[in-house]
C-alpha cells in the first residue's frame, strides 16, 4: 500500500474493535488536582474514551470512593487499565475484576518489566494478551515500538496496539521516530495508538502526521497549570496532525527547491 492509498484508507470513520469513537484523543484520569478540574479537562478535550487504573483506585486513589461516581458522571466510555501489574497473572486477574466492576470487555493491558523506565515486559504482555483475548476481552496492549512484539500481539488477538512514544510521564515525545515510522508502515491496517511519553501538543501532532490513529495521554494534561486549556490544545493538535496526514504531507528534500521555478520563464522589465 503506497502513501496515497494509505491516506485514502485513513479517512474512514475512526473505530476501536468495531465501536465508533468520535475523538482520536484518549485521556487518562490520574493525577488531577480535583474532580471538577478532571471533568473540565475531559470536556475540553472532546475525548469520549478515558482510562482508569483499577489497582490505583482500589488501593484508595486520590478521590477515594467517589471516583467511580465521578467517572460515571463524565458520560464517556471507560477503558480500564492494569497499571501497576508486574506479571501476566496479575494483569489477567486485574482485567477480570475490571470487567466485573465497569461492565466492559475493553482493557488497556499493562505488564511492567522495569521500575525505572516502566518499560513493558513484552513476554508477559503477549502471554496475558493471548489469555485475555481468548476470554473475550478487547485488548489494548501498552507495548514498545518493536515490530516483532507487535506481530506477536496481533497473532494473540489484539486488533489495537499501543506503542509508547517515550517512558510514561517523561514528556520526551516520540523518542524513536524512525522505529515508529517503520511500525506504521509495516502495519498499515492495524489500529496503532501512541501511548505514553507525550509532553506537548506538538508531540501529539507529529504522531498523527506519521499516520498513527490516535494518541493516549495523561500527565501532560493533568499536571498542566491549566488542564482544561491544555486538553483543548492537544485536541486541536491531534486534529491538525491528522488532517495533515490525510491531505498528504510534502516530502522532505536535501536541497532547496524554489516554489516558483524560473528556468525557461520570461522576465519582464516593468520600468
Amino acid at each position: 500500500m503506497n502513501i496515497r492509498d494509505k491516506n485514502l484508507h485513513s479517512k474512514k470513520a475512526f473505530s476501536l474493535y468495531g465501536e465508533p469513537v468520535a475523538s482520536r484523543l484518549l485521556l487518562g484520569t490520574a493525577g488531577y488536582p480535583s474532580p471538577a478540574i478532571l471533568a473540565d479537562a475531559v470536556k475540553a478535550s472532546g475525548a469520549d474514551v478515558v482510562t482508569v487504573s483499577l489497582r490505583r483506585e482500589s488501593a484508595g486513589g486520590q478521590f477515594g470512593q467517589r471516583f467511580l461516581e465521578i467517572i460515571k458522571g463524565l458520560q464517556v466510555r471507560v477503558l480500564p487499565n492494569t497499571a501497576g501489574c508486574r506479571t501476566a497473572r496479575e494483569a489477567i486477574t486485574t482485567a477480570e475484576m475490571a470487567r466485573e466492576l465497569f461492565g466492559t470487555d475493553w482493557i488497556k493491558l499493562e505488564v511492567i518489566g522495569n521500575d525505572d523506565t516502566l518499560q513493558p515486559d513484552v513476554f508477559g504482555l503477549v502471554e496475558a494478551a493471548g489469555a485475555l483475548a481468548r476470554d473475550g476481552f478487547k485488548v489494548f496492549p501498552y507495548a514498545t515500538e518493536d515490530l516483532s512484539v507487535a506481530e506477536r500481539l496481533q497473532r494473540a488477538g489484539c486488533e489495537v496496539i499501543m506503542p509508547w512514544g517515550a517512558p510514561i510521564g517523561s514528556g520526551q515525545g516520540l523518542a524513536n521516530v524512525a522505529a515508529l515510522t517503520s511500525l506504521r508502515a509495516y502495519f498499515p491496517d492495524v489500529m496503532l495508538i501512541i501511548d505514553a511519553g507525550i509532553g506537548a501538543p506538538s508531540h501529539a501532532a507529529l504522531a498523527m502526521e506519521l499516520g498513527y490513529d490516535a494518541v493516549l495521554l495523561n500527565t501532560a494534561v493533568a499536571k498542566a497549570a491549566d488542564p482544561a486549556r491544555m486538553a483543548e490544545a492537544f485536541a486541536s493538535a491531534i486534529k491538525a496532525g491528522r488532517l495533515g496526514f490525510e491531505a498528504g504531507l510534502m516530502p522532505t528534500r536535501d536541497m532547496a527547491v524554489p516554489s516558483t521555478p524560473v528556468a525557461g520563464t520570461p522576465f519582464f522589465d516593468l520600468d
